[in-house]
């Protein structure tokens, strides 16, 4: 039992509003809906949270029609001069999901301090030291706090040369040994998978030789029901400062909730320096701001199968709200267990993002495709080098794979200067379009493009131009009930038009998901209704649909009207669970129809193409 006879105060960072929103609803929750608790959070005595970075910087314009820096402003606003205020970054990917230049990096930091940042929490998922060298000089310059990371995790597979005590104090000697100018460091593990006695050694190292002026930071999350158990270990080690959530958005693929802690360090000598006694009116004010909300019960449930899979809860959150779109959640658990496999040949990295991210892509790549016959994009770059050093040497054959399928050599050099410069290429592109050409609006498209994908569908242009995508996880409304008519009802019910459902269909051991369309004969009076006929694809012949039985978005169409197809030819390109994915037609022919353009949300039951 963890104890101290000189009292001492925990300090508190509140996640609620980044990775409470990030783990449990993909970061898609409108700024007016939390703002109020927000408010409440500081009258009840937080003086630091956690406000934008992460899922929470590209959630707003990607998903909610929302200028991620105009939120961070009116947050300011809301919490006052007084406030700290932190974001979280990816060291050579800062906020987005791709390599950027220094240049980017520069442009990213002095926007954060100037939107309200006041610290910046930086990470590198490959723990390489050369790249938070690097990617911290920007936040020193822009004068933030600068809270570098350690990112931690446990393995889903034995080894005895990363992710030990040992190699995480490593990583902090080396940069502790560099001429980086380090305001503190943060012990991170986004999937809660490493064990309390792994922290409490790794705590005990790093005290040791960091200056005694420098707070030493843990997050965690509770995915695997083990927060409270690895906070009391890192604080029994000499940790100063702890992230925590409240209720409804805690524990499960969130941090604990703070009363858990506090009431777990009773009688310890340690305490949190906020009083857990005022903290009810904050839950209930995010209870109301979120009840039109659709919590998924895999985000808010803890799962113990996390320690096989280390998936952070802020990427648990998305790629489930992501495959209940796409149609394709019964594939979860066959997802998860392909993990290990990808986590041991990719070279052990961290699962943080983008490295959860690419774990993930490619564990469902290989259950949907088969092992390694496609490589996600990400995941076969990082495995090749171009994010800096993998822990451990990743899987010749799969190194081999990656390079063959995406065409690119093995990359030993700087990932920041192997980076391409966006800045002028979005600057064109709002130039082209009559839009602004200032530092946000520059950002806010470069921070969205990701190679080979079409600059008309970039999140930055389409929320500048009045186009952003709506996709806000809500409850489904239940239409009101009529009231029964006195005379007897029809013998056979009114039908107005289609009628889709969905099936699933098992095959040898395999699943296959359909949407069905049931449609009423053509033009004619059913019950006394006049039936209108259904909409029918363009042109004669063999219809070309989705392979996904949810909704994905186009975001190319490679044939056109006339183009002479063969069998198994990839004719447009659809986007589910952030990557691309080729749709095939399946004969022979002649396009005699062009059903979709750049942009169209589609399902399996709206063709495509049609081939005759």
């Amino acid at each position: 039992m963890i104890y101290t006879k000189t009292p001492k105060k925990i300090r508190v960072m509140f996640t609620p509003f980044r990775d409470g929103l990030q783990s449990s609803f993909g970061g898609k929750v409108r700024i007016n809906d939390f703002l109020p608790a927000m408010k409440a959070s500081v009258e009840a005595g937080f003086r630091h949270f956690e406000f934008g970075g992460g899922a929470r910087y590209q959630a707003p314009y990607f998903y909610l029609g929302e200028n991620p820096f105009e939120d961070m402003k009116k947050i300011k606003e809301t919490v006052g001069p007084d406030i700290d205020l932190q974001i979280l970054t990816r060291s050579v990917s800062g906020v987005t999901l791709t390599t950027q230049t220094l240049d980017s990096l520069q442009l990213q930091a002095k926007l954060m301090q100037e939107y309200g940042t006041t610290y910046d929490r930086n990470f590198d998922y490959m723990n390489d030291v050369d790249n938070l060298i690097k990617t911290g000089k920007p936040i020193n310059d822009a004068g933030m706090h600068h809270q570098v990371c350690i990112a931690i995790m446990g393995l889903p597979f034995h080894s005895d040369k990363v992710h030990t005590a040992d190699f995480y104090i490593d990583v902090g000697k080396r940069l502790l040994d560099s001429d980086l100018k380090i305001d503190s460091i943060c012990l991170k593990d986004a999937s809660g998978t490493t064990d309390p006695k792994t922290i409490y050694d790794t705590v005990v190292g790093l005290k040791k030789i960091m200056p005694p002026e420098m707070p030493l930071w843990q997050h965690t999350h509770d995915t695997a029901s083990m927060a409270v158990a690895c906070y009391m270990a890192g604080i029994d080690g000499g940790v100063d400062g702890v992230d925590v959530s409240i209720r409804p958005m805690a524990s499960g693929t969130v941090q604990p909730d703070i009363r858990s802690l506090a009431h777990a360090l009773k009688g310890t000598g340690y305490s949190l320096d906020v009083d857990v006694a005022k903290v009810q009116s904050i839950e209930d004010l995010l209870n109301e701001g979120l009840k039109d909300y659709s919590f998924n019960p895999t985000t808010t449930t803890a799962d113990a199968r996390v320690l096989g899979f280390p998936m952070p809860g802020g990427a648990i959150g998305p790629n489930v709200h992501m495959m209940v779109k796409a149609g394709i959640l019964h594939k979860y658990s066959e997802v998860l267990a392909e993990f290990p496999v990808v986590v041991e040949a990719g070279g052990a990295w961290t699962s943080v993002t983008p490295g959860s991210q690419q774990y993930w892509l490619q564990a469902f790549n290989n259950v949907m495709y088969g092992r390694w016959e496609k490589i996600d994009a990400g995941y076969g770059r990082a495995v090749l080098g171009y994010f800096g050093k993998t822990p451990l040497p990743p899987d010749p054959k799969v190194i081999e794979a990656a390079s063959k399928q995406l065409d690119l050599p093995v990359f030993t050099g700087d990932p920041l200067e192997a980076a391409p410069n966006n800045i002028p290429a979005a600057q064109e592109a709002l130039r082209e379009r009559n839009i602004e050409v200032n530092d946000v609006n520059t950002f806010l498209v470069l921070a969205a493009m990701v190679p080979g994908k079409k600059i008309e569908i970039n999140e930055g242009i389409r929320l500048l131009t009045g186009k952003g995508k709506i996709d806000i996880p809500l409850k489904k409304k239940e239409e009101p009930v009529a009231e029964k008519a006195a005379a007897p009802a029809p013998a056979t019910p009114v039908s107005e038009g289609p009628v889709s459902t969905r099936c699933t269909v098992e095959e040898k051991g395999k699943i296959r998901t359909f949407v069905v369309t049931l449609e009423p004969m053509n033009g004619e009076k059913q019950n006394g209704a006049t039936v209108e006929e259904p909409a029918k694809p363009k042109g004669d012949g063999k219809p070309v649909f989705s392979t996904f039985a949810g909704k994905v978005d186009v975001v190319n169409v490679l044939v056109k009207v006339g183009d002479t197809v063969s069998e198994g030819q990839v004719v447009a390109e659809i986007e589910a669970m952030k990557a691309k994915h080729d749709i095939k037609t399946p004969i022979a022919g002649t396009v005699t129809s062009v059903n979709v353009t750049i942009g169209d949300e589609i399902d399996s039951s709206q063709p495509v193409i049609t081939v005759a």
